[in-house]
């Protein structure tokens, strides 16, 4: 079952600054998503997950229910404990994020 990639507008403008290479690649993560969704490293959840990108972490939630991920931030090595905190206190916004973007 093919699954839906989205991702958050945070995730957008963090994109932005990366290098032509490195959305190549990320364009490459999102198509191997679709197909499985569980191939990055498993965070604290099963459905938290990380895919690194050189020196990069892109960081996913996995949602079976509605056979989607959601896309939702970036970090260096430095800043990925204090990333990883930030989106476990906000999970509940991102389904319901989401499902918002399901419904429209």
């Amino acid at each position: 079952m093919a699954y839906a990639v989205y991702t958050t507008e945070s995730f957008e403008k963090e994109v932005e600054k990366f290098s032509e290479a490195d959305k190549t690649i990320i364009k490459n993560i999102f198509l191997q998503l679709k197909e499985n969704p569980y191939v990055g490293d498993q965070i604290r959840y099963k459905f938290f997950r990380e895919k690194r990108l050189r020196e990069k972490r892109i960081y996913y939630l996995v949602y079976d229910n509605l056979s989607a991920v959601l896309v939702v931030a970036s970090s260096d090595k430095k800043a990925q404990q204090e990333t990883i905190d930030e989106i476990i206190k906000y999970l509940p916004d991102f389904k319901e994020y989401l499902e918002t973007l399901l419904k429209t």
